[in-house]
């Protein structure tokens, strides 16, 4: 995905005058697998009057080698991450697990290199989810998309638990006049992804992603939102298994920009 999206101060309204270059990560996994995601969270940057630097080069942020343990291939990949991004005034991204990974882990990696450390530090301080930053850095009361009916919302646990988001899509959501939320049973437990988890532990991984789609099922609703795409992709493939190809999975992004439709 490639875009730089820019408006001019009267497009952007008298409070965005000294403003604001947002740098959007995309991250690797909505690049490859759903790169609508991505145009999505640009659409709602641009639609919230922000110029959108989008680098073409930006790749991984590190989390996969974080989490395997490979501190110097995570290094690697966050120095690049830092240099691309720093410039900005703030680092947005759709994703809660990538965004607590540069927010929160992105110190930790540095703690013996005082230069690095700085300049980690320094981006963590201006990293957002999307649902926070659109509520309470953009203040968005009107999202630009339309939809019509009752949705369930599933908490990803990185998003919940490393960075506390937990209100921010709700608001969102009850902004937008055709979307009904109705909460399905255990929405803040996990869906079994956990990234090389699901590979490690792929029996235990299915359990838990069958206990979310009963729960997904037990709400009556037929449209399960939420703001990782790796999640997505576990919940949408065990629904598939269970036999379900009705239920739609989809980013809280393609909701509030209109972009659900394939």
């Amino acid at each position: 995905m490639q875009a730089v999206g820019r408006k001019t101060p009267d497009q952007m309204g008298e409070n965005a005058v000294a403003q604001r270059r947002v740098g959007l990560f995309v991250t690797c996994l909505v690049d490859l697998m759903r790169p609508r995601i991505g145009f999505a969270a640009l659409k709602l940057l641009q639609h919230a009057g922000f110029e959108v630097i989008v680098p073409a080069e930006q790749t991984c942020c590190g989390q996969p080698g974080f989490n395997a343990g490979d501190a110097e291939a995570a290094r690697a990949l966050a120095r690049k991450l830092i240099a691309e991004f720093e410039r900005c005034d703030y680092l947005v991204i759709p994703s809660g697990s990538c965004a607590g990974t540069v927010k929160t882990h992105f110190p930790e990696l540095f703690v013996a290199d005082p230069d690095w450390l700085a300049r980690a530090e320094a981006l963590a301080a201006k990293t957002w989810e999307l649902s926070r930053f659109l509520v309470e850095v953009a203040g968005m009361t009107d999202p630009p998309g339309r939809f019509e009916g009752r949705v369930t919302y599933h908490d990803s646990c990185s998003g919940l638990r490393e960075l506390g988001v937990k209100h921010a899509p709700r608001t969102l959501l009850a902004r937008m006049p055709g979307v009904r939320l109705v909460e399905m049973p255990g929405c803040e437990e996990c869906c079994g992804f956990g990234g090389s988890f699901a590979v490690k532990y792929g029996e235990l991984s299915a359990a838990i992603a069958t206990r979310k789609c009963d729960n997904i099922h037990a709400s009556g609703v037929r449209t399960v939102v939420l703001g990782d795409l790796g999640c997505m992709l576990n919940i949408e493939g065990r629904l598939v298994r269970m036999g379900d190809r009705s239920t739609k999975v989809l980013h809280l992004a393609e909701v509030l920009a209109g972009m659900t439709q394939s």
